[in-house]
């Protein structure tokens, strides 16, 4: 029998040795590469850096809502909604009544979900910003809360000290007289 030449733990990659004096000298180590920009390649497919959502049309897609840059997204999306509702239930009769037509309406349903997908697809961004500033004031309102629990425990601290002192003094004073 023949051994397996992989293994379930292969070695680590043969550039681990150039941080081997890292905690000595961390100048020691080679510096980062610099961040891709534009296009490249990985496992074969070309990839690109630039954060652009395709248009519906570069994709090969009809476009349902209008073209407009400033588009109501909460009312195409209800009017796409109610579309595809209603291409459902004619999909539900065709099944019933005429089997044999139902490739037609399937291919209506999915072009309203890929327009519904580019849809909210476009609306990320917005979501991205919108998710990071609630994060960022959650973030802010730790810290002021953190910041007034630190207060209160010392002023908590300060009282105990002084009243401390008072004991001390007034123990002082008793054993004074004697």
């Amino acid at each position: 029998m023949a051994m397996a030449s992989s293994s379930a733990y292969p070695p680590p990659p043969p550039f681990y040795r150039l941080y081997k004096d890292f905690e000595q000298d961390p100048s020691s180590a080679p510096e980062p590469p610099p961040p891709i920009d534009g296009a490249y390649q990985l496992f074969g497919a070309t990839y690109t850096t630039d954060v652009v959502l395709p248009s519906l049309e570069d994709q090969g897609v009809r476009q349902l809502y209008p073209k407009s840059p400033d588009i109501d997204f909460k009312k195409e999306l209800r009017t796409l909604n109610r579309e595809l509702q209603l291409h459902i239930l004619e999909l539900a009769d065709i099944l019933v009544e005429r089997p044999s037509q139902y490739a037609r309406r399937v291919e209506d349903i999915s072009l309203i979900f890929k327009n519904l997908h580019h849809l909210l697809n476009s609306l990320r961004p917005h979501q991205a910003r919108a998710t990071l500033i609630h994060l960022l004031e959650n973030q802010i309102q730790r810290r002021k809360q953190a910041i007034e629990d630190i207060k209160q425990r010392r002023e908590e601290a300060q009282r105990l000290l002084g009243e401390s002192l008072v004991i001390i003094d007034g123990n002082q004073q008793v054993m004074t007289p004697m």
